[in-house]
Formats: structure tokens, C-alpha cells, sequence
């Protein structure tokens, strides 16, 4: 990576974004909810988790409770059994009730939609706040690093920052902006079917040679 040069970098990422795009047509958010709040409170509960937990737990999480209210009067041990399964439970309810009293005394209950709104929320970050934003309003804002992008990025030699801010700073100077949403939902696909963690497959890569990890 060092001595790639920034342009090189650039015609090698919009490569690999292409084939990604036609490899993962279907990438997009895995976590189930049918408004910005929903998705709010999964992608908090999806931190240490599984998609496949956190969509187990909300399709009865988002029955029982439907407003930004339900979430704040609720006791929170109520609210910590309810969401158990999905491991840091104290804190994950901690941060879906203060999130949603700032909500109802900041917002009149409704999802901000902008990125310096979301993080002033307690217990959101520059991670969460993407993922409402691009995939609940299609705004874009930058892009999500969770542990696949962030191992993928470092893999590709697009970074060499282990930060997910810096990572994601890393990568937005590579890609135009129209790009970022999807791209982040193609790597997070990608590091899911293919580039896993304990055993990338590099010989069925699609991407392996433009990859300077690859291994045959």
C-alpha cells in the first residue's frame, strides 16, 4: 500500500466496487424495521450481535413497543429482558431509553436527519448514525464501518488505520459520494459470503486480483 499512489487507489477501489456491485446485487441493510426508529433501536442492539439475533429479538421488540415513548416510560429492567439475547443488555437498553427521551425532549419524538444531531443522541455514534441516515432516509453521510468493512478495507490496502472514523475518512478520499451507502453494504456483504474473518476464500474471490491479501 505504501507505494500506491492515491490515483492508483482510486481506479483499484472503483474496480472493485463495479464487481462487487454485480457479485452482491442485493446488498442492503440486513436488519428488519419499517421506520427510522426501528432501525435506530436495532442497529444499537446489533452492536456485539448478530443481524440474524437482533431480527429475531425486534419482531417481537417492535410489537410491544411502537413509539419513541413506549421505549422511554418502560422499567428498564422490563426492557433488559426484553433484549437479553442480544448480549450488553444493560447498556443496550440504557442507550435505547436515553436516545429516546432525548428524542421526545429535542426532536418532538422523531429521528433527526442529520448527522450532527444523531451523535449528540446518547449511546449513538458515527457508525449508527450512518446506517439510520442512508438506510432509513437515503441520506448520505459517510460510511459505515462495522468489523467487516473494517477488515476488508485494511485487507484491500485502502487503510492502514484500525479507528473505524479514521478508516472510514480513509475511505470516503477514495470514492465519490454518490458511492458510500452502497459501497458499505457491498464490503459488509462481501466479508459475510466470501472475505470472512478466520478463513477468507481467496481462491473463489471475485476481487482477489485486485487485492493485495490475495492467496491462492
Amino acid at each position: 500500500m505504501s507505494r500506491e499512489t492515491v490515483a492508483a487507489r482510486k481506479k483499484r477501489i472503483t474496480k472493485i466496487n463495479k464487481i462487487l456491485a454485480e457479485i452482491h446485487p442485493d446488498a442492503q441493510t440486513a436488519l428488519s424495521h419499517r421506520s427510522p426508529l426501528q432501525l435506530l433501536v436495532a442497529t444499537i442492539l446489533s452492536a456485539q450481535c448478530t443481524d440474524e439475533r437482533v431480527n429475531q429479538v425486534t419482531k417481537t421488540l417492535f410489537k410491544k413497543y411502537k413509539t419513541v415513548g413506549d421505549y422511554a416510560v418502560t422499567d428498564p429492567e422490563i426492557l433488559q429482558e426484553d433484549i437479553r439475547s442480544t448480549g450488553f443488555f444493560r447498556n443496550k437498553a440504557k442507550s435505547i431509553q436515553g436516545c429516546c427521551r432525548a428524542l421526545l425532549e429535542n426532536h418532538n419524538g422523531k429521528v433527526p436527519k442529520s448527522l450532527e444531531e444523531l451523535v449528540k443522541l446518547p449511546g449513538i455514534g458515527r457508525k449508527t448514525a450512518n446506517v439510520v441516515l442512508g438506510s432509513a432516509y437515503g441520506i448520505v453521510s459517510g460510511i459505515v464501518v462495522d468489523t467487516h468493512v473494517s477488515r476488508l478495507a485494511q485487507r484491500m490496502g485502502f487503510t492502514k488505520q484500525k479507528d473505524p472514523v479514521k478508516i472510514e475518512a480513509d475511505l470516503m478520499k477514495l470514492l465519490p459520494e454518490d458511492e458510500w451507502i452502497a459501497f458499505s453494504h457491498r464490503m459488509i456483504f462481501h466479508g459475510r459470503r466470501v472475505c470472512k474473518a478466520r478463513k477468507p476464500d481467496c481462491v473463489n474471490c471475485a476481487v482477489g486480483k485486485l487485492c493485495p491479501s490475495f492467496t491462492p
